[in-house]
């Protein structure tokens, strides 16, 4: 699909499950990553009835030219809200947009995996400018550097072997552009995104992320659900979709029956619609 000027500005995506639903799901990947990254979740989310798109973003080389390219791709795609789920530079992105969409909300929720707040935590904000000049094997030894080196088990290995085959399916520019995403100076505005449903996904064992930048993440959603995995490295959704998606369904489990319900209204039992209405304080009438 491409909703810019630029017919270079391509954004490709997995639109599944029902399209009655007016207010998915959509995942977006890390800067290693494709649109098929998700496909475990979009496999097992739309078969319990969720609609679920998963992006691929074009080029865009500064945050504020992404967040206008993915405001016209959802009224492109005539959605009016949403819910992200963002892994690592995907989760950074889905936080830019909803701040930069605070003043006429189109993010509902958020659930952000692996992700940062901040790109000052990688260090490399002075070499952002200089990524585009970079050739593509030079890109790929950076972002294969953060990749997990030492013993794992075999669905983690598999996880990272897919992802290195992802990686080189992107080109050069794809890959400058998204470095400089995840490295150009810039950071959430909290109160910009305070009233957002928020749950934060991470993982106890080794990972691109520092526990400090995780620390961050906790203090700036002092209120966010945590989603704890005790494993799951750097593609917890490739390699421990179980439970990502267990996650997930907990997460989207408080929207159910409202008008921003990312899951088919018959899928869901009248019993659960009950609980749900009384925790949510609707009552019938408004209904």
């Amino acid at each position: 699909i491409i909703v810019d000027d630029d017919d270079s500005k391509i954004w490709s995506l997995y639109d599944a499950g029902p399209r009655s639903i007016r207010c998915p799901l959509i995942f977006l990947p890390p800067v290693s990553g494709t649109a098929d990254v998700f496909f475990r979740q979009i496999l097992a989310l739309t078969g319990w009835g969720y609609r679920v798109i998963a992006l691929q973003y074009p080029v865009y080389w500064d945050h504020l030219e992404f967040c206008d390219g993915f405001r016209k791709l959802l009224d492109h795609l005539q959605l009016d809200k949403v819910h992200l789920f963002g892994a690592s530079l995907g989760g950074f992105l889905a936080q830019k947009f909803a701040e930069y969409t605070h003043k006429s909300p189109r993010v509902h929720s958020l659930i952000l995996c692996n992700s940062f707040s901040d790109t000052s935590i990688f260090n490399q904000t002075w070499t952002a400018n200089s990524f585009w000049l970079m050739p593509a094997f030079m890109l790929k030894k950076i972002v294969l550097g953060n990749f997990s080196s030492g013993p794992v088990d075999p669905m983690m290995a598999d996880a990272i072997d897919f992802m290195v085959d992802r990686l080189e399916s992107l080109g050069q520019s794809e890959l400058a552009s998204r470095l400089t995403l995840n490295c150009q100076n810039s950071y959430v505005e909290p109160h910009k995104i305070r009233d957002i449903p928020v749950t934060i996904m991470d993982v106890f064992d080794q990972s691109a992320l520092s526990t400090e930048a995780k620390e961050e993440m906790y203090k700036l959603y002092p209120n966010a659900r945590r989603a704890h995995l005790k494993t799951g490295g750097n593609f917890p959704y490739l390699c421990r979709s179980a439970e990502v998606n267990l996650y997930i369904q907990i997460h989207l489990l408080q929207f159910h029956g409202t008008k921003y319900a990312a899951i088919d209204p018959s899928m869901v039992s009248a019993e659960e619609l009950e609980v749900q209405k009384g925790s949510l304080g609707i009552n019938q009438e408004e209904q």
